[in-house]
């Protein structure tokens, strides 16, 4: 298995958002932070042979790490045309030998179906979701842990700092184990024209949760 630092340097050449929009909170996922999830997820058994679903895919970041570290299939739901635009360059810059299926829909509504993402085994999913920073988007990350808790056996997502009350207690409702949560520090360059300073550290916590959904509701 390559290093995650080998990883992370494929995926530098991975282009952000050509014109991101404020309100879908579109920043884009630092190479590093990429690496290290899906490196993570690589030395769990959660990659290599299974179907991995990146909702929310943006420019590809976390698809293409999952393609590069050998999925059997990707699909990177997105729903923005110009990012899904940028993210099938990316995919030719990076060059990963297992193609991605780029869906243009609502990565909290996708027209996925459990029973056919399973048919080669198991799914999972990998995202950074928004965070719900804006006003009237709180909480945007919970229709996407919906989502994950409906798709997937298992999933790896990013939120803000100081979420791990909130999403141990939804994985709990919809019947899913919080399984690893580390901090993570997203260093965002400047994006949108309110942003005062070129670039910012971002405090995030990422999770593992394995869903069960023969446990959900209980």
């Amino acid at each position: 298995m390559a290093s995650r630092r080998a990883l992370e340097g494929e995926l530098a050449v991975v282009a952000g958002f050509a014109d991101p929009t404020a309100s879908l909170e579109q920043y884009p996922t630092p190479a590093d932070v990429a690496a290290h999830v899906v490196h993570l997820a690589d030395l769990r058994g959660d990659i290599e042979g299974r179907t991995v679903v990146d909702l929310g895919a943006g420019t590809g970041m976390f698809a293409l790490g999952a393609a590069l570290r050998g999925a059997a299939r990707v699909v990177g739901v997105e729903l923005d045309g110009g990012a899904l635009r940028v993210a099938r360059k990316n995919e030719r810059r990076v060059g990963a030998r297992t193609d991605v299926h780029w869906v243009h829909a609502d990565a909290t509504r996708p027209p996925l179906a459990r029973d056919r993402l399973s048919r080669d085994g198991p799914v999972t999913v990998i995202m950074n979701p928004p965070f719900g920073a804006q006003t009237g988007n709180e909480h945007a990350d919970r229709a996407f842990l919906e989502t994950a808790a409906d798709l997937a056996d298992v999933s790896y997502s990013v939120h803000n700092a100081g979420s791990r009350a909130f999403v141990e207690s939804f994985a709990v409702d919809a019947g899913g184990d919080v399984t690893d949560a580390f901090a993570a520090t997203l260093t965002l360059d400047r994006t949108y024209d309110h942003q005062t300073s070129e670039s910012a550290d971002v405090d995030a916590e990422v999770f593992r949760i394995e869903w069960n959904r023969d446990r959900a509701g209980d």
